[in-house]
């Protein structure tokens, strides 16, 4: 019993460190994350800060909260979007001051247009 439930928190901690890469892994996604990693922000005006597309956005923010990193508050007629725990933040500002020796010939772009901490 003990094992089985050993087997569940491991993968549901992997499906979520799965979720939070495949985040990350779209650069305008990793903009929203750390925009909201500041404060929360409605859509239109996450849009204007990172100059995408309304549609853009809103799709991103789809992904985001299907993904379990955002949530959607609902305030009058608006929507605003905020992360979906505080210490996706933390994480957040780690990953940003993270510095990695990367292989050149590994085929990934060094430029993902995410702006380095550095």
């Amino acid at each position: 019993m003990y094992y089985q439930l050993m087997n569940v928190a491991t993968s549901t901690a992997l499906d979520a460190l799965a979720r939070f890469g495949h985040a990350l892994s779209d650069p305008t996604r990793a903009k929203i994350l750390m925009s909201l990693r500041e404060s929360s922000a409605f859509p239109t005006d996450l849009a204007d800060a990172l100059d995408v597309s309304r549609q853009s956005i809103s799709n991103h923010l789809a992904c985001l909260r299907g993904c379990g990193l955002v949530v959607a508050v609902p305030q009058g007629r608006r929507t605003r979007y905020e992360l979906a725990d505080q210490r996706l933040g933390h994480a957040l500002g780690d990953l940003h001051e993270l510095v990695l020796a990367v292989d050149p010939g590994h085929g990934v772009s060094g430029d993902a247009g995410v702006e380095s901490g550095r």
